[in-house]
């Protein structure tokens, strides 16, 4: 069942697609998680432009690279974001921003995330990963109080706006995988419990697993992944380091930067924070997860042509394959 291990390159789309294909080959990676942003992968061209998708393919193959997934965290934010604001202008293209009406730069982004889906059935890709953004995450803190009311209604506003956008990837055969993380319409346990509720658990939309989000929550990863074990469609590995045990650094993080020591927690290199990482790869293989495992490389404090490779072969060196037969197995004899 030897998974094989991606490049998420969305922390790379400062480089060139053909450069990032070069590093991730001779690191030894598998494949790469591509990113629809840079000029890694623009999925208007890859859904209508033969070429366009074939060069992507012979630049991967050139480098003994494959994809498995694609991902489109950046347009998925602003389907259901509110407010839309100078956040979003920073990180959409003008395509998708227009002349920045709220509403219009919602429809924009539920269309390419539409699109995308079209894309990865082109490239013979069957998971896109993304967010979906919340008309509800502003309402985490509770005060001002806020109704239960306007939390249901927020759960229909997501229902509302990514039904249609699932609708195509049903007819594409493609699946959608959302990245539970602060700020999304899922964040925690209970909120995906509700998020697939109020989408009637319908089987193109699932998860991506990503244990750094959780940690610094408290939320147990590995239970995660048994309690919803039919809903994990891609596997990104990326690690948090909690550093909250000097009764001053605080969970929210106190609108500090990355690697400032007075944070709470921090992203940090696969490996080196605390994610029980054994403990998840042998829950992957009791749930039979077959698919990418994705290194998602964020460490403010390290420097990323070291910290990449590195975390390659820590993940190598922990997700082995379940064995072939139980080892008790082998006391049985008919002699």
């Amino acid at each position: 069942m030897t998974r094989p291990i991606t490049l998420f390159t969305g922390q790379w789309a400062d480089l060139p697609f053909e450069q990032m294909c070069q590093l991730a080959g001779e690191w030894g990676y598998d494949g790469l998680e591509i990113a629809c942003w840079g000029d890694h992968l623009d999925p208007w061209q890859a859904a209508e432009d033969d070429a366009y998708v074939q060069g992507k393919l012979d630049l991967l193959e050139k480098h003994g690279l494959k994809v498995w997934a694609i991902s489109n965290h950046l347009k998925g934010q602003a389907v259901c974001d509110d407010p839309i604001d100078h956040r979003h202008r920073a990180i959409l293209p003008d395509r998708i921003w227009g002349d920045g009406d709220a509403e219009g730069v919602r429809q924009r982004a539920a269309e390419e995330m539409k699109v995308t889906a079209r894309a990865a059935q082109r490239l013979g890709v069957d998971t896109v990963i993304g967010f979906t953004g919340s008309s509800i995450w502003k309402y985490v803190a509770m005060f001002p109080p806020v109704g239960q009311d306007a939390i249901e209604a927020g759960y229909r506003d997501f229902a509302d706006r990514w039904n249609p956008i699932l609708d195509v990837y049903d007819e594409c055969g493609v699946r959608f995988a959302h990245e539970v993380h602060p700020s999304e319409i899922a964040y925690d346990y209970w909120s995906t419990v509700a998020t697939l509720e109020a989408i009637g658990h319908r089987e193109a939309f699932g998860l991506n697993w990503d244990p750094s989000h959780m940690v610094w929550q408290d939320i147990d990863p590995v239970a995660f992944l048994w309690d919803f074990r039919d809903r994990i469609y891609h596997v990104d590995c990326k690690d948090t380091k909690k550093q909250l045990g000097n009764g001053r650094n605080g969970r929210m993080g106190s609108h500090l930067p990355w690697a400032d020591p007075r944070r709470g927690w921090d992203f940090v290199s696969t490996g080196h924070g605390d994610v029980p990482w054994e403990q998840c790869f042998r829950m992957l293989n009791a749930i039979g997860y077959e698919g990418p495992i994705s290194v998602e490389w964020e460490d403010a404090g390290m420097d990323r042509l070291r910290g990449a490779p590195e975390a390659l072969q820590y993940v190598r060196d922990l997700a082995f394959d379940a064995p072939d037969a139980a080892f008790d197995a082998a006391f049985s004899s008919n002699d």
